[in-house]
């Protein structure tokens, strides 16, 4: 049976050396955290506040731990952690002070609540705006219509770094249906890195994104565990894949 170890080995030799691994560790213990990081992973991904919150609380206890038995170094202080689950306005305290990049802004109300919670805290957030590319209706995020509408406005949120767009695919066999969605996210990362551009090719008045935009537009999230490799075929930058490292998930 591979272990985690064995398993990251693989996908980092498989994947380009341009497309980061994210591994999904929510609902696994802290204890497979653990066994990915000394094999050299360092970037998690929650999707929970409170689990988010607990497991960072851990990783600094042990880092405490291994100072005062005279470890020196990164060791666990390293950690990028990612936030990839539907965020409420209510837990953005105990989110945004922990997350490297929220993955899952999936409304201008969010983008809102963001941009206040860091005026107050005097923080810049990194986000990926979630785009809705799936046949599934119940899932977030923005249309191209609203992505648009967002980029038109001329509202700036200079607590927000817009990172790039995050997306998943219909679940389904079909690999033309994931392959058409992965697609579908593409574009609209097309459309938001146009808007950056010298020359942008969209309708708009009143620019959000000015020429000395802080903006660093530059990930595709997309592509999970059974549809990673889809997804990097599609031009995907950063794949989180979960189950295929840490196993089935444990609740």
């Amino acid at each position: 049976m591979d272990t985690i170890k064995d398993i990251l080995d693989k996908l980092k030799s498989e994947l380009p050396a341009t497309v980061k691994l994210v591994a999904v560790s929510k609902f696994h213990p802290f204890e497979s955290i653990l066994q990915a990081y000394e094999a050299g992973q360092r970037i998690f991904a929650e999707s929970r506040p409170q689990e988010l919150s607990a497991k960072v609380a851990h990783a600094s206890k042990l880092r405490q731990e291994y100072l005062a038995n005279g470890g020196k170094g990164d060791y666990l202080n390293d950690i990028q952690w990612h936030f990839i689950g539907h965020l409420q306005t209510n837990k953005l305290k105990i989110v945004l002070p922990y997350a490297s990049l929220v993955q899952s802004v999936d409304s201008l109300h969010l983008i809102e609540a963001i941009e206040k919670w860091g005026q107050q805290n005097d923080r810049v957030t990194d986000i990926l705006l979630e785009c809705h590319v799936s046949s599934d209706q119940s899932k977030q995020g923005f249309s191209s219509d609203e992505l648009l509408d967002f980029l038109s406005g001329s509202i700036e949120y200079p607590h927000i770094h817009v990172r790039g767009v995050m997306g998943m695919a219909t679940l389904t066999d079909d690999r033309n249906v994931i392959r058409d969605d992965f697609r579908k996210l593409t574009a609209m990362y097309d459309m938001l890195h146009d808007w950056l551009g010298e020359s942008p090719n969209l309708p708009h008045s009143g620019a959000l994104v000015k020429e000395n935009s802080p903006w660093d537009v530059s990930e595709i999230s997309m592509g999970m565990s059974d549809d990673y490799q889809i997804a990097v075929e599609e031009g995907s930058t950063m794949v989180r894949i979960g189950s295929l490292i840490f196993g089935a998930r444990q609740y």
